[in-house]
């Protein structure tokens, strides 16, 4: 699936309250620090599937209200806090909905057990050629 940050900026919601940090007396007046909230279960981005897969990938990201939540107050202006909290949720939302390829077992072929056994036997005479033979 191709997340959009425009579509999920239709179905996210913004809280912002003063943050911390550098800023001087600007971090005093100013509400920089965003907190963005998305509400999988009423997405329309997602099918039903995916929706019980991003909730069960992404379980210790719920706030109490069953919202994804991503805090971001690095910068000093509110609207580029808001643009990285939504890269930062398209990429949480990819990665929760990728589905690693399932592993397929080798099997050893024939010819390679073969060589190998081969192998061993010329290891095996070679040593016993070292050994000293006692014909008593």
């Amino acid at each position: 699936m191709n997340l959009s940050k425009a579509d999920l900026q239709r179905e996210v919601s913004y809280k912002t309250s003063r943050s911390g940090g550098k800023g001087g007396q600007n971090v005093n007046k100013v509400s920089t620090k965003v907190e963005l909230l998305f509400d999988i279960n009423q997405s329309a981005l997602f099918t039903d599937e995916e929706k019980i897969l991003l909730k069960d990938k992404l379980q210790n990201r719920f706030n109490k209200d069953g919202l994804v939540q991503v805090i971001c107050d690095e910068e000093r202006s509110q609207y580029l806090n808001k643009e990285i909290a939504v890269e930062r949720l398209v990429v949480l939302l990819t990665n929760a909905l990728h589905k690693p390829k399932l592993r397929k077992a080798a099997k050893v072929s024939k010819a390679a057990k073969l060589a190998r056994l081969g192998d061993k036997k010329a290891q095996s005479t070679k040593k016993a050629d070292r050994r000293p033979n006692f014909d008593y």
